[in-house]
C-alpha cells in the first residue's frame, strides 16, 4: 500500500477555511468573477501539471477538466445560498496498465483539496492484498485500517476486480466490498474511492456488485497510447535522466515500439520505461566494454541503435539490420 501527498492547499470556496470564517452570503444581484475564482481555487496549476506529466489522453484530461468545472460551479453557486446536494465523486479508471490511471487519480486528489472536497488531498493506493485477510476476522480490520488511512482524500483500488471472486462464495472478498460500500455512501463527504482495471473485467465486477455499480458516479476511459505518443514519452522519460537518443537510435526506437505494442504483456507507458531502462544498461556496457576508454559527454549521454537493437524484440533481425538516418 502506498500513500502520496498532494500539491501545496489553498483555501477554495466551501473549504473548512471558509466554513471557519463564516462567508457572507451574495445577494442576487452580485456578479462573480469566474476566472478570479478559477484562479484563487488552484485548479488551472493541477490541470496544467497533468498535461505536463502526461503525453495524450485527451479524453481523459478533458473529463477532469469538466468534473473541476462543475465543482467550481457548484462552490460559486453555495456563495448564492444555492444548497444542492453534494456531488457524488466516486470514480472508475478503465483501461489497460500504464495509462496513467494512477498519475490521474494523485492528481485527482490534489484537485479536489483545492475546491475543499476532502479535507487532506492525499491519494492512498492499495490492491486486494491491503484490504483482504487470510483468515476469519482478518478482512474488517485491514480494511478499516486502509479506510482510515485514507479519510480526508482518495482512496485508490487498483485490480478492484479482485475483490470479488465468483467461483469462490466463501472469499473473504465481499466482507471488504461491504465495508467500503457502506463507508462510500455514510462517509462520502470525506472519502472519494477511485476503483481501477480493465474494462470488461471491471464490467464483470459491477454487474456482480449493482451497489457498487451505483454509487460510481463518474467512469472514465482512459485509451492505449499510439505509438507517436509512446516514442514522445521515452525521449521525455530519457531527457530527464539527460539522455538523448542518436538520429539513428529514434528510427530503431520507433520499429521497437511498433513492434513492441503487439506483443504480449505490453504496458504502454510502463513498458516504455523498462525498455529504456534496458537501453541505458547496455550503453553502459557498450561504454565500459570499448577499446578505447576515453569518453566525451555526448558519448556518455547519447542511446545509439545499438542499445535498441539487442533487444529480444528484434530477435534474429537485429544482426543484420541495417539502420537509416532521418
Amino acid at each position: 500500500m502506498s500513500t502520496a501527498q498532494s500539491g501545496t492547499p489553498r483555501p477554495a470556496f466551501g473549504s473548512a477555511v471558509e466554513d471557519e470564517e463564516r462567508v457572507e452570503l451574495l445577494p442576487p444581484g452580485a456578479v462573480v468573477d469566474l476566472a478570479a475564482a478559477r484562479r484563487e481555487s488552484g485548479i488551472d496549476d493541477v490541470l496544467e501539471r497533468l498535461d505536463t506529466e502526461l503525453v495524450g489522453l485527451a479524453p481523459v484530461k478533458t473529463r477532469i477538466a469538466e468534473v473541476a468545472a462543475l465543482l467550481l460551479v457548484d462552490r460559486v453557486r453555495e456563495r448564492y445560498g444555492i444548497v444542492a446536494t453534494r456531488p457524488t465523486l466516486h470514480m472508475c479508471f478503465t483501461g489497460n496498465p500504464g495509462t496513467g490511471k494512477t498519475t490521474v487519480a494523485l492528481r485527482m486528489a490534489d484537485l479536489l483539496h483545492r475546491l475543499g472536497y476532502v479535507r487532506r488531498g492525499h491519494l492512498v493506493s492499495v490492491t486486494r492484498d491491503d484490504l483482504v485477510g487470510e483468515y476469519v476476522g482478518h478482512t474488517a480490520p485491514k480494511t478499516k485500517d486502509v479506510i482510515k488511512r485514507a479519510m480526508g482524500g482518495v482512496l485508490f483500488i487498483d485490480e478492484a476486480y479482485y475483490l470479488y471472486k465468483v467461483e469462490n462464495d466463501r472469499d473473504y472478498g465481499s466482507e471488504s466490498i461491504e465495508i467500503l460500500l457502506q463507508v462510500m455512501e455514510s462517509n462520502r463527504d470525506d472519502l472519494v474511492v477511485i476503483l481501477a482495471g480493465y474494462a470488461d473485467r471491471m464490467d464483470t465486477f459491477f454487474a456482480a456488485n449493482p451497489g457498487m455499480q451505483s454509487r460510481i458516479a463518474h467512469h472514465v476511459t482512459f485509451p492505449d497510447f499510439t505509438v507517436t505518443e509512446l516514442e514522445q514519452i521515452a525521449v521525455g522519460m530519457t531527457g530527464e535522466l539527460s539522455y538523448g537518443l542518436s538520429d539513428q537510435a529514434r528510427v530503431v526506437l520507433r520499429e521497437y515500439l511498433e513492434r513492441r505494442v503487439g506483443q504480449p504483456w505490453f504496458a504502454n507507458a510502463r513498458s516504455v520505461r523498462n525498455a529504456m531502462e534496458r537501453a541505458r544498461l547496455r550503453q553502459a556496457r557498450r561504454l565500459v566494454a570499448r577499446a578505447d576508454p576515453m569518453v566525451d559527454l555526448a558519448a556518455l549521454t547519447t542511446i545509439e541503435p545499438e542499445d535498441l537493437l539487442a533487444s529480444r524484440v528484434f530477435g534474429d533481425d537485429a544482426a543484420g539490420k541495417t539502420v537509416r538516418s532521418g
